[in-house]
């Protein structure tokens, strides 16, 4: 059989597979002269070539063989990560409509029965290594176009980031908070998250996805603290009924901005769709959270009294994390409160200020919150942190 093995440089390989050392020979002269053929003469046999080097691109394969036969070895095939896109090709004797009917069933990509056609052999021989060939330049094509996409994918993700960080940046430079507020409060929805989202109220609101978007976002609550007066925005004292109604404000400024934005991105899309998407719901998430964490679950809250599940998750977690750090932290109006007065005070708002639901997370959680707390602690040149600081003053 030595003359069944020699080697076409560059050619594609054959197995042939045939329990005849006849048929072996007759089906490896036709196809000699254009390919390098392999050879085995069982079922058992052509699995373990078919594994070895040079690996075969195509394969003719009989049924009718003792032991495996040609059925059970296309199974085989099919079941294994390393053969199953290897094309089959049944060559039998068996030419009923039925058997061809099987044969394609488990995966043959086409049947030739004996006695051979050299021509007819050639010619599906021909045709389905041209279409493996080009299904492997799809295949590659499409490995790279999918690897330049998740690399601009990365490259937009890291431009929102750092713009979403800017924006974020740019409102507390104008407040009296540091920049750790923004990374604690993200923490502390984090922490509430984790456990909410194996919750069935909220399951299908807190996917993977749904998080991180909520998680990143909640730098831009206060966004619309660029639109308060300094004089308002930066005072150190107690603000009058009338300041703290423009304070207020702050929470629909952002949303009408974030508005602004989703709105560019719509007319965006008319022209390039590509990743408006993903754009618009970080936006949209954005702006749930601006505009609405201020929001009380009574109803009682700014800037539209929006009550319950009104309120959108996203704000509602933002709500109790904005809270949590404002009593802790200390501000130059106000000194922070202990963890015990702090959790109290949350426990209070339970079904006025809070979703109850989440205030339980939040109480399974205190340790974790105050872990937080003290890791991301504001300097002495800043603020004060959980119980080391004077605690005369009362929260306003």
């Amino acid at each position: 059989m030595n003359n069944l093995d020699a080697v076409v440089s560059g050619a594609p390989t054959i197995l042939i597979v045939d329990d005849t050392r006849t048929n072996l020979s007759v089906i490896g002269g036709i196809l000699s002269g254009e390919y390098r053929i392999r050879v085995a003469t069982s079922g058992e046999r052509a699995l373990i070539v078919a594994n070895t080097d040079p690996k075969p691109d195509l394969i003719l394969l009989d049924i009718m063989m003792p032991g495996m036969d040609g059925y059970q070895t296309i199974a085989h095939l099919r079941e294994a990560p390393t053969t199953r896109d290897i094309p089959v090709i049944f060559v039998t004797a068996m030419s009923a409509d039925e058997d061809e009917e099987v044969g394609l069933r488990l995966g043959a990509v086409d049947y030739i029965t004996k006695p051979i056609r050299p021509s007819i052999l050639l010619a599906r021989v021909r045709t389905h290594l041209a279409l493996k060939s080009a299904q492997s330049q799809l295949a590659s094509m499409n490995q790279r176009l999918e690897a330049q996409v998740q690399q601009r994918t990365r490259e937009l993700e890291l431009v929102k980031d750092v713009s979403m960080q800017a924006l974020a940046k740019l409102a507390e430079k104008r407040d009296l908070e540091t920049g750790n507020h923004l990374v604690r409060t993200r923490s502390y929805i984090e922490l509430l998250m984790e456990d909410l989202c194996r919750q069935p109220r909220f399951a299908a609101q807190l996917g993977s996805i749904e998080q991180e978007r909520i998680a990143k976002a909640a730098a831009l609550h206060d966004i619309g603290k660029v639109g308060i007066p300094d004089h308002i925005l930066l005072k150190p004292g107690k603000l009058t009924p009338e300041e703290f109604e423009i304070m207020k404000t702050h929470a629909q400024i952002g949303a009408d901005a974030l508005s602004e934005a989703i709105e560019h991105v719509l007319a965006a899309q008319g022209e390039d769709a590509g990743g408006g998407h993903y754009a618009l719901a970080f936006l949209e998430v954005a702006r749930e959270i601006a505009g609405s964490h201020h929001e009380k679950w009574d109803g009682s809250g700014y800037p539209r009294g929006l009550a319950g599940e009104a309120i959108p998750l996203s704000a509602r977690l933002m709500a109790l994390a904005d809270v949590f750090d404002a009593l802790t932290c200390k501000r130059p109006y106000k000194s922070p409160l202990p963890l015990d007065k702090t959790v109290e005070i949350i426990r209070e708002g339970r079904g006025s200020h809070f979703d109850p639901d989440i205030i339980e997370v939040f109480l399974s959680r205190v340790d974790d919150f105050a872990a937080v707390a003290k890791r991301y602690a504001d300097t002495e040149h800043s603020a004060g942190f959980i119980g080391l600081a004077p605690q005369t003053q009362a929260v306003p």
